[in-house]
């Protein structure tokens, strides 16, 4: 992402582009509010991606009206109107293509011990826009007459892409704390500096997240994984100590050196693994995927607790997939993903180096089936993750492991072709079983079941007549 400064004059012609575009929700809501005596302004985040040209039909407004009145105003407007968010002022709704919010101008601030912002109402556009995060976020579009409202400079911080708050950062971060991690997402997403004494604040208040629910901290890191450059981001959180409560296997991963035992920097790799699965991510034919993107990110976490260093100087990290995937699973719990997002993640990380017993071809077909079958429907993202986890600089050595994972993958092409890899099942099924052993329904069935499952990825497809008779031998003997 470009980092030279904005000319403003590029900046004005986005924003009279964009306010044509969203013309048919300004000017109505506009008119409405002001009929009624209320004023209205879009705020925040639309405001600044107009000027950015990142258009979204995700619209945040803030007016002098309570939500009660809110509600009234868009009844007959709004195709569809919800309330999820009024015990913060917030009244949202759907008109067409367009999604909006509606919040009553507003002051909150956490006190030490909140989890949840304590609301109150405000009297002013300049007061609620002081107490918004960053001044890049902190300008408004008064309506019905569409004047900009930037009483913090915004448009200057903007055009220099720099990342300030209205007030003192101090003050901002104990209001709502989450907002050190926003600084980290928007330098992220949008490619901003961050200036010094934001970044200052944020380290000596980086314990203060703690306060703040694992949900949003959750939610807010996702947001970071998927910008375009997250690196950017959670290097930021590493330097100010934030990474160390909210993540703190990832800063655990710049294991300390000495002179004796040279390993490679397990943290810088970690980033450039993040950043290679990126460049792989368009094989899965969508825009930023959050699971390949935190695999890449996890997937080393097991080494610090498993580095032992061998009397030659050798430093080794025996197992530390398996470690690495109990590692991410508790912390993804802890942060509340969800059982989908944990078991996938955890089972990349606990898989990524499985493809490094593969030699130079040597598996089986069986051992093939195996690694389809273990990998599951998550098969394309350990391929990118795989991938990605060579770093070295050896470029002979990375032209080897790449040719050898193109084999493997050719070989799984082959197999699945044949043999339906996707869906791997025993040749016979359980009510076939029960009839060929006279059996009802009961463990042994599923014993049976697993027994010709192993059979099947040992020794490929099998006729029905082979299952048989292999079922009963199996039976007999035992």
């Amino acid at each position: 992402m470009s980092e030279e400064p904005l000319l403003i004059t590029d900046v004005q012609a986005r924003v009279v582009a964009e306010l044509a575009r969203i013309a048919p929700v300004t000017e109505e809501l506009g008119r409405r509010f002001a009929a009624a005596g209320e004023e209205i302004a879009l705020v925040g985040g639309p405001v600044r991606d107009a000027m950015l040209g990142r258009l979204h039909n995700d619209l945040d407004f803030t007016t002098s009206a309570r939500p009660e009145v809110t509600e009234r105003l868009l009844k007959g407007w709004a195709e569809a109107i919800w309330d999820i968010g009024r015990e913060f002022g917030t009244i949202g709704c759907r008109r067409g293509e367009w999604q909006v919010e509606i919040t009553t101008y507003r002051s909150e601030a956490y006190d030490p011990e909140s989890r949840k912002p304590a609301v109150q109402y405000g009297d002013s556009l300049v007061g609620d826009l002081a107490r918004r995060d960053f001044t890049v976020n902190s300008m408004a579009l008064v309506l019905p007459e569409q004047r900009l409202e930037d009483p913090f400079t915004g448009v200057v911080d903007l055009a220099h892409r720099v990342l300030r708050t209205p007030g003192r950062p101090e003050d901002s971060f104990s209001d709502d704390p989450l907002r050190m991690m926003r600084a980290a997402r928007f330098a992220a997403q949008l490619g901003f500096t961050v200036a010094p004494e934001v970044v200052a604040a944020m380290t000596g208040m980086a314990e203060r997240i703690s306060i703040v629910s694992a949900e949003r901290v959750r939610d807010e890191l996702v947001k970071l994984l998927v910008a375009p450059d997250p690196v950017r981001g959670l290097r930021l959180l590493v330097e100010t100590g934030l990474a160390e409560q909210v993540l703190p296997e990832l800063p655990a991963l710049a294991l300390e050196r000495d002179e004796h035992f040279r390993h490679k920097d397990v943290y810088e790799h970690t980033l450039t693994v993040l950043e290679q699965s990126i460049d792989l991510e368009d094989r899965l034919g969508g825009g930023p995927d959050f699971v390949s993107r935190f695999a890449a990110l996890m997937h080393d976490v097991g080494k610090p607790r498993t580095r032992r260093f061998a009397d030659d100087g050798v430093v080794t990290f025996h197992h530390h997939d398996v470690v690495g995937a109990k590692l991410t699973r508790k912390r993804m719990q802890a942060l509340k993903f969800p059982k989908d997002q944990i078991d996938a993640v955890s089972m990349l990380v606990e898989l990524h180096l499985r493809f490094h017993g593969y030699g130079s071809g040597e598996w089986t077909d069986s051992a093939v089936r195996r690694y389809v079958r273990d990998a599951g429907d998550q098969l394309e993202r350990l391929h990118i993750l795989t991938r990605a986890d060579c770093t070295t600089r050896n470029q002979r050595k990375a032209d080897r492991l790449r040719r050898t994972y193109d084999d493997l993958e050719e070989r799984i092409a082959r197999l699945s072709e044949a043999e339906e890899l996707a869906s791997i099942r025993p040749d016979l099924d359980g009510n076939q079983i029960m009839e060929i052993l006279g059996i009802g329904p009961g463990r042994e069935v599923g014993e049976a079941y697993r027994f010709l499952l192993e059979l099947r990825l040992d020794n490929g497809p099998m006729s029905e007549e082979d299952a048989t008779r292999a079922l009963l031998d199996w039976s007999a003997a035992r």
